[in-house]
């Protein structure tokens, strides 16, 4: 029987979920709360924030919900999979409890360290004399330090240090400014890691997982992997570095330990598993999970993804996820994000975007932070839209993406100019 599906969020990663799941033969109607303007062209949108999870529920009952994906992290964190599943709902995600993994980096770096996950070298401060302390010691022969807030910042609450004027200044604000709230009410500074950065995400059902694809992540804002962080500027899938021998050793040293560990911690894991991992010359060390899918990665993951997404998420659910083969299109796919000017900092909203009627079906448009309004399409958050294009190879899909940039327009549009430079200069 056709199932009615219940998607969180509104954002590019949960367009790219609700175009996944309106392929699957086995959905009957979609919802999504609240949606986007591209959302809408596939579900019905519901007013309905992400946080308020009593109404979430309530729509869920009321509507005959047959099963909820929660899209983004904050959900998650407020326990709706618990709520829901409390009142007999079948929900895809972590509980509050294994959502700690993304939720506070201190339980994840504890629980690292406790059952031997390699991960860098770290220490935990909530005072902040302390902590300029151990930056003035650690910085010195051109150290670098890596200072992370706590708990959740959206992908900004993370600074590489060179200095102790930088480090002092991170510091400062997340210690004492408190610009990242409660998430700042401890740090981790740790050892910087050189080498390569790699997301490789997973499905697990509290005993069993199985592995979808590896993607790589662009976080910084410019080119050359310069500027401040942000929630993603592109990505795409299958990096090179990526290889047989290095999967099979992130299983054994990392995916399956991390699966044993939530167990045996009493947060038995369902959901998505989203490694972020280094990859050193001593091998692969995380440097985060999260408990949900990646954004921009999932708007590559899904056109990829040749099972039925609907199936995947359902045998999760049932905890039946053993034996279960994922199977993947051949190909590359990449995805380049179009963001508002002054972004990840203060930006303008409101801003019109053109030249979407004049792209070919070639390129896929996921959208993020839009809103419409007397039928035009206008910016409404800092990442605007996900172009992404398929190729035979990578270097076919980045040709392929950045030519279909270039009739769209609003003002002040930026997006990074290298998506995928990496793939094809290795």
């Amino acid at each position: 029987m056709a199932k009615r599906v219940l998607v969180i969020g509104q954002g590019g990663r949960e367009h790219a979920l609700v175009w996944k799941l309106a392929q699957s033969p086995n959905v009957d109607k979609i919802y999504a709360a609240p949606g986007n303007p591209g959302i809408a062209e596939l579900a019905e949108c519901i007013d309905i924030k992400i946080d308020d999870i009593e109404g979430l529920l309530e729509f869920a009952q009321n509507n005959c919900i047959d099963i909820t994906i929660v899209g983004p992290e904050l959900p998650l964190m407020l326990g709706i999979v618990d709520k829901f599943r409390a009142n007999n709902l079948k929900i895809f995600g972590p509980t509050k409890g294994a959502a700690q993994l993304e939720g506070s980096k201190v339980f994840t770096k504890n629980l690292f360290k406790k059952y031997a996950i390699p991960t860098a070298d770290y220490e935990v401060f909530d005072d902040i004399t302390l902590a300029k302390d151990y930056v003035k010691d650690y910085l010195v022969d051109g150290k670098k330090l890596v200072i992370k807030v706590d708990g959740l910042a959206q992908g900004k609450g993370v600074v590489i240090a060179t200095n102790m004027e930088e480090a002092y200044l991170a510091l400062d604000s997340m210690l004492l400014s408190k610009d990242f709230g409660e998430a700042g009410n401890n740090v981790i500074i740790e050892e910087f890691l050189e080498g390569e950065e790699v997301s490789v995400f997973a499905v697990c059902d509290g005993q069993d997982y199985i592995t979808l694809i590896s993607a790589q992540d662009h976080k910084s804002i410019y080119d050359n992997d310069e500027g401040p962080n942000t929630g993603g500027m592109g990505a795409y899938v299958n990096p090179p570095i990526y290889n047989d021998g290095l999967h099979k050793e992130v299983g054994k040293t990392i995916l399956d330990k991390v699966v044993t560990a939530m167990a045996e911690e009493g947060y038995p894991y369902t959901g998505v598993l989203y490694a972020g991992l280094m990859i050193t010359e001593a091998g692969p060390k995380v440097l985060e999970f999260n408990a949900r899918f990646g954004d921009p990665e999932t708007q590559v993951i899904m056109p990829m993804l040749k099972t039925d997404l609907l199936d995947i998420i359902e045998k999760t659910c049932n905890n039946n996820l053993k034996g279960l083969t994922v199977e993947l299109f051949s190909g590359s796919a990449v995805c380049v994000v179009l963001s508002a000017s002054g972004y990840p900092g203060e930006y303008e909203k409101g801003l019109l975007i053109e030249g979407l009627n004049n792209l070919s079906e070639d390129v896929l448009v996921f959208q993020a932070g839009t809103m419409a309004k007397d039928g035009r399409l206008f910016t409404n958050g800092g990442r605007v839209l996900g172009l992404v294009c398929l190729g035979q190879d990578i270097e076919e899909a980045v040709t392929k993406v950045y030519e279909h940039i270039k009739p769209i327009n609003f003002a002040g549009m930026h997006y990074r100019t290298d998506i995928g430079k990496k793939a094809i200069d290795r």
